[in-house]
C-alpha cells in the first residue's frame, strides 16, 4: 500500500486513458517532494508514468490546484518552454480521494542539490545554466492569451497581489513569531516598484525544478505556483537560487543550492543573458530578491506546519528545526536587501 494512492481504482483509470499501459502497476513516492505529492508509476514492461496529487490532509486555500497545473502545462506543450506531456485530469475525488494528473516520465537529472550537481560533467554546467535562462526570457515572451493562459490571473498589481496573498497564508500556517517577516513586509508593500508588462510567471523557477540531461534542460516542473505578473519576480527568484560556493553556510550539507557546485554561470551573467535577450532592466533586482526571499519564508512556513501536522504522508524525512530555521533565515534575508 502506498499512501496517497488507490492502486486499484488509479491503475483502472489510467488504463482506460493509456492503451499502451500494461498493468499491475507499482507507485512510489518521488523524493524531494516538499508541496504537492509526485510520484513514479511504472507498468510491467517498465514504461514510467508521473502522478502528482495534492498533499495529505492540511491544505491552504487556493493552494495544490490539480486542474491549473494541468492546464498550465498543456497550454505550454507547443511551446519553446520544455514541459512533460499530458496523459489527464482526474477530478472524480472517488478515484483517489483528490484531484490528480498524470504526466510523461522524462530520464534525467533533477538538481535537487549541490550534492547532485557535482556530479554532472564540469563542461555541462554553463551550457545548462545558460539554457536555464534562455528558456526563462522564452517563457516570459510569451503572449498568455496566445496560448489560452489569459485567464490564468490578473495581469496588473502583480506585487500587491502576491504580498496579500502571502502575508494571508503565512498567517494561516503560523506557528511563532518571526519579526522579520512582518518588517520585510511593511517595506515591500512601501517600496513597491511600478510594475511595466505582464508575463507568465513561474513562481518557483530554479534548478530543483528541472529535468536536466546532455547539457539541456529537458522540462521545467512543478508549476502549482504559476501565474499572470511581474516577469522580474521570476528573475529575483532564480538569483536567490543561484548561490556561489562562499555563500553557503555549512559546506557539505545536502541541501544547499545546485550551483554551489560550482562552474555553473554567475548571477550577473543570468542578468546579462536576461537584459540583453528581453529588454528589461535589472537595476532594481534587489527588491525582486527579498520579495522572492520573504515569500519563500511563507512557503516555507506552510511546509513547516504540513510536516508538523503529518500532512505530508509517512514516506518522509524532515528536519522539523532545520526546516524552522530556514524559514526565519529567509526572512531576514529579505530584510537584509530591504536595508
Amino acid at each position: 500500500m502506498v499512501e496517497g494512492i488507490n492502486v486499484e481504482k488509479v491503475t483502472r483509470w489510467l488504463v482506460e486513458r493509456i492503451p499502451e499501459i500494461k498493468p499491475p502497476l507499482s507507485f512510489s513516492l518521488i523524493a524531494g517532494g516538499h508541496s504537492n505529492l509526485t510520484f513514479r508509476c511504472e507498468d510491467v514492461a517498465g514504461n514510467a508514468y508521473v502522478l502528482r496529487r495534492p498533499p495529505l490532509g492540511h491544505v491552504l486555500e487556493s493552494a495544490h490546484d490539480m486542474g491549473r497545473e494541468h492546464k498550465i502545462i498543456d497550454a505550454l506543450k507547443n511551446s519553446d518552454v520544455p514541459v512533460p506531456a499530458n496523459h489527464g485530469l482526474c477530478k472524480d475525488n472517488s478515484v483517489n480521494e483528490a484531484d490528480f494528473y498524470v504526466m510523461e516520465f522524462i530520464d534525467g537529472l533533477v538538481l535537487n542539490d549541490s550534492v547532485i550537481a557535482a556530479t554532472l560533467p564540469e563542461a555541462s554546467r554553463i551550457p545548462i545554466g545558460e539554457d536555464v535562462v534562455d528558456i526563462l526570457c522564452k517563457l516570459h515572451a510569451i503572449n498568455p492569451d496566445d496560448v489560452g493562459l489569459g485567464d490564468l490571473g490578473r495581469k496588473e498589481a502583480y506585487l500587491a497581489r502576491q504580498i496579500k496573498r502571502w502575508t494571508k497564508q503565512w498567517e494561516a500556517a503560523k506557528t511563532h513569531d518571526i519579526p522579520e517577516m512582518e518588517e520585510s513586509c511593511r517595506l515591500l508593500a512601501d517600496r513597491m516598484p511600478e510594475q511595466i508588462g505582464a508575463t507568465i510567471v513561474h513562481g518557483d523557477f530554479r534548478l530543483g525544478n528541472m529535468i536536466v540531461a546532455d547539457g539541456k534542460v529537458k522540462a521545467i516542473l512543478d508549476w502549482e505556483l504559476c501565474t499572470l505578473g511581474d516577469p522580474l519576480a521570476d528573475v529575483g527568484y532564480l538569483m536567490n537560487n543561484w548561490v556561489t560556493l562562499e555563500e553557503v553556510l555549512e559546506p557539505g550539507e545536502g541541501d544547499q543550492s545546485p550551483s554551489a557546485a560550482g562552474g555553473f554561470i554567475t548571477r550577473e551573467k543570468i542578468a546579462e543573458i536576461y537584459e540583453k535577450a528581453t529588454g528589461r532592466d535589472l537595476s532594481g533586482i534587489n527588491y525582486y530578491r527579498a520579495f522572492s526571499h520573504w515569500r519563500l519564508a511563507a512557503i516555507g512556513q506552510g511546509v513547516y506546519k504540513r510536516y508538523l501536522v503529518g500532512a505530508m504522508g509517512e514516506d518522509t524525512d524532515v528536519d522539523l528545526e532545520k526546516q524552522k530555521a530556514g524559514v526565519a533565515r529567509r526572512a531576514a534575508s529579505a530584510l537584509e536587501l530591504l536595508s
